[in-house]
């Protein structure tokens, strides 16, 4: 870094475009960016094909893979890879930093990738509820996790897993077990909420010592089943926040619940023709407690929800206005629920 701010101070007019294509690979770095992110991301910066290839790791990669090929500007990196821009004419004056750090990124990233999936088969021990516990106290600390430390164990579905391991700092490790990401943070950020990136969903366990990752892991699993429940619901949901909530999702099993009549008659409501528009419009009313507050939510005009609400009552049985009508309503959206995302 110091060689290059040194050749930096020689640029003049380009230093501060230099500086910022520093800052531009820096942040895909600490983004955690895949190899075909960062190609595309260079290609998108240089405004022109760009291409990364290591065949000792059977990597092979270019932006625009049908556009004619242009003239090679390479930079090798470790001991195998090579990185490149294709432009028709001349080089530009900054395309000699962007090929120096898209080498650097390449390195830094790919090394990670190694890491993680190292790191994978040591998160699956530590969660694993039939691992021995030495072995699990092995793997915790080959990660420089201590067994009897505070260890939150998070359970990440959709969206970008990488983007929230970003944010929950460099020390934090995962691993893919099913559809969802088993994700370990030694602390997990108060804004966690706020940064969480779209169409992602985060199950948060308490922090518990590390020797009982698995028992963390399970009650993280329960808290992510109530991040679906409908439009509104944070994407977040930490288990110690639960309250009775988490009784009830960790006592009662699919046949328990296919026993209450309420659950019954909405899988029936369900049935009907428009019956999901319907159940929308319950999970919104219950959300909101408002007629008006609930058409908002689901983009519809208010005396539609009040039909709707109005059909619900009569396939039902019971008034969502009377005393404790809305509260059973939404137990019985809540059951229905957790029978159908099952931890």
């Amino acid at each position: 870094m110091k060689g290059l701010l040194l050749r930096l101070s020689g640029l003049d007019a380009d230093a501060e475009n230099a500086v910022r294509v520093i800052g531009f690979f820096d942040r895909l770095i600490a983004g955690r960016a895949s190899p075909h992110a960062l190609v595309r991301a260079t290609a998108t910066l240089a405004e022109c094909p760009a291409g990364l290839a290591d065949p000792a790791r059977g990597i092979s990669l270019r932006s625009e893979p049908g556009a004619a090929p242009g003239e090679r500007a390479v930079r090798e990196f470790a001991e195998t890879g090579i990185v490149w821009l294709e432009r028709p004419g001349a080089p530009l004056p900054l395309d000699e930093i962007v090929l120096e750090r898209f080498a650097f990124a390449a390195t830094v990233l790919l090394e990670r990738e190694r890491d993680e999936r190292d790191d994978a088969a040591l998160v699956d021990l530590v969660v694993a509820a039939d691992a021995a516990e030495a072995d699990r106290c092995r793997a915790l600390r080959a990660m420089r996790f201590e067994p009897s430390a505070p260890l939150h164990v998070l359970a990440v579905a959709g969206g970008d897993a990488a983007a929230v391991l970003g944010v929950l700092g460099r020390d934090a490790r995962a691993a893919v077990l099913g559809h969802v990401h088993a994700v370990l943070a030694r602390d997990v950020p108060a804004d966690l909420e706020d940064r969480t990136p779209d169409g992602t969903r985060i199950g948060v366990g308490p922090a518990l010592p590390g020797a009982e990752a698995p028992d963390a892991w399970r009650l993280a699993r329960s808290a992510l089943r109530f991040t679906t429940l409908g439009d509104g619901l944070p994407s977040v949901v930490r288990h110690d926040r639960l309250g009775g909530l988490a009784a009830i999702a960790a006592r009662l099993r699919p046949e328990d619940i296919a026993l209450v009549a309420d659950v019954a008659a909405l899988d029936r409501l369900a049935a009907e023709p428009h019956g999901g528009d319907v159940l929308a419009v319950l999970v919104a009313f219950c959300a909101t407690g408002s007629t008006r507050k609930a058409a908002a939510r689901v983009h519809r005009h208010h005396s539609t929800i009040a039909a709707r609400l109005s059909h619900a009552e009569r396939r039902l049985g019971f008034s969502f206005q009377e005393p404790g009508g809305r509260l059973r309503l939404d137990l019985a959206l809540l059951l229905r629920h957790l029978r159908d995302e099952p931890g």
